[in-house]
């Protein structure tokens, strides 16, 4: 256990909080933001690796919460707002993984690869392409994304990552099932951490039936 201690599974939330998100759609993420972090809590094993950090993005990109235990992290104000800078958010990421994670030296090992989970239910509104394909190019960590509901485009997605999922709608019960397969997702990758190749792929546990993998 004592080369376990110091590792982290770095987990990045990068949440659509634009105008098209207002009323229910941006109070049912608040809700699952609440839930997956109360399920988290409840299981060890991702107690003990899991650190959560949660980026926003509309008409800019923020780091509302750095990557944090998850017992000291605190629920973030999301608001909907603006237009949907993609593109920031996808430099923001770059930038936060390279700040915060700590790469493995010969000395010690690292953090394990990050987890990170993108969700949208729009286009992008600025110049997403090239911070996109540097996101995938540098291969910064296992990346989900999500095109939620029917204003969701998921071309942009797949050009960060393989692994696209999508929504039909964004009614709350949906946005609840998505969060909660988020959390379980989360849950599994800590379980198995230790058994993953360091680059290789993570085995996500299947999505209920409001969400459809892309192929």
């Amino acid at each position: 256990m004592a080369e376990f201690t110091g590792r982290r599974l770095p987990i990045y939330l990068v949440l659509d909080c634009s105008g098209s998100m207002s009323g229910e759609p941006i109070e049912a993420v608040r809700q699952g933001v609440k839930a997956l972090l109360a399920d988290l809590r409840s299981d060890p094993q991702a107690l003990e690796t899991a650190f959560l950090s949660v980026i926003t993005f509309d008409s800019g990109a923020k780091q509302v919460c750095p990557l944090t235990e998850l017992m000291s992290f605190s629920e973030p104000n999301l608001d909907a707002t603006g237009s949907t800078a993609l593109g920031e958010a996808m430099k923001l990421l770059e930038q936060s993984i390279e700040r915060e994670v700590k790469k493995t030296t010969p000395t010690q090992k690292g953090d394990w690869r990050p987890l990170v989970f993108v969700m949208t239910d729009g286009q992008p509104t600025d110049n997403w392409q090239g911070p996109a394909d540097s996101v995938k190019s540098k291969k910064l960590g296992n990346i989900i994304a999500c095109a939620a509901g029917a204003g969701a485009t998921v071309e942009p997605l797949k050009r960060i990552t393989e692994i696209v999922v999508k929504l039909d709608n964004l009614q709350p019960d949906t946005l609840k099932q998505f969060f909660k397969w988020v959390s379980d997702s989360i849950k599994t990758t800590s379980a198995s951490v230790q058994q993953v190749a360091a680059d290789g792929p993570i085995n996500l546990p299947p999505p209920p039936q409001q969400i459809q993998i892309v192929p």
